[in-house]
């Protein structure tokens, strides 16, 4: 049971807009999955104690959980709301981030890290040069495909295909991390962040999904803190590849969008390859 009180619950709710019923702009199908990630099954009748909606059963997952579980699944949750804001142009709520952020330390135990030290701006006003591909820990049969979908990735922005930009963005960084991860298994296995079986072993790595992959290697140092929260941000985006999770979010890939994408890939590889 999580130490959560009257006044914190307060601010969590309304950050994450929760007075609705609903959590953040999550669907059934990615909250299931974003709670799946911390080995949790929210859709479980264990937390419908109160009800179906995803407010409802974020209530009685805090009221059933540890402080570190909570802690953990709130400190990712405020990074999405975030990068939310910022990739939608909304405005981010500094004052009540703050506080949200103040409950997730004394929760976890940890500081967490200043969350609008980077804006989308600076992002986007920063110079990133895409390091020599023969840099990055890819296989060598791998160099030509991920040339081929940077190169692809620029036409299509150029040509206002801006979900393609994303799609691509999202696989040339999955398969990036990966490699990254099959040349250091060891580094990777030993994360606490490294997704779980039920029987608490290390999952394949061809069983991890890109938000694991993002969160292990920030975790080992792969991954600066400042390009995680964006880099889960483009795997948000790239999820939209289902025709039918773009329809119930509203999503609309735009010019901006697809530029940030681009924009965060980069600034990734740059990371991985050393140079940033």
């Amino acid at each position: 049971m999580s130490s959560l009180t009257d006044i914190e619950k307060r601010y969590l709710e309304k950050i994450l807009g929760m007075g609705s019923g609903y959590v953040l702009d999550y669907t059934d199908a990615t909250y299931g999955e974003f709670f799946g990630r911390h080995g949790v099954d929210i859709h479980g009748r264990k937390y419908q104690r109160y009800g179906t909606s995803k407010a409802k059963k974020m209530h009685a997952f805090w009221e059933q959980e540890p402080d570190v579980l909570v802690g953990r699944v709130l400190s990712e949750m405020l990074s999405s709301y975030e990068v939310d804001c910022e990739l939608n142009s909304r405005e981010v709520d500094k004052s009540l981030l703050e506080k949200a952020g103040r409950v997730v330390e004394r929760l976890t135990g940890k500081p967490q890290a200043r969350r609008t030290e980077e804006t989308e701006k600076d992002l986007l006003d920063r110079e990133f040069t895409i390091p020599n591909i023969t840099r990055l820990p890819v296989e060598q049969a791998i160099v030509p495909i991920v040339e081929s979908r940077l190169d692809e990735a620029r036409k299509a922005l150029g040509a206002g295909a801006y979900l393609s930009v994303i799609m691509l963005c999202g696989s040339v960084l999955e398969a990036v991390l990966l490699g990254k991860a099959q040349q250091q298994p060891a580094l990777f296995n030993s994360s606490k962040s490294s997704p779980k079986t039920d029987e608490g072993k290390v999952k394949k790595f061809h069983e991890w999904k890109l938000s694991d992959f993002i969160n292990v290697a920030t975790e080992v140092g792969v991954l600066k803190p400042d390009i995680q929260k964006f880099s889960h941000g483009l795997r948000d985006f790239r999820n939209y590849i289902h025709p039918y999770q773009q329809m119930t979010s509203g999503f609309t890939p735009d010019e901006h969008t697809a530029k940030v994408c681009f924009q965060v890939l980069k600034a990734a590889l740059a990371s991985v390859a050393g140079e940033r």
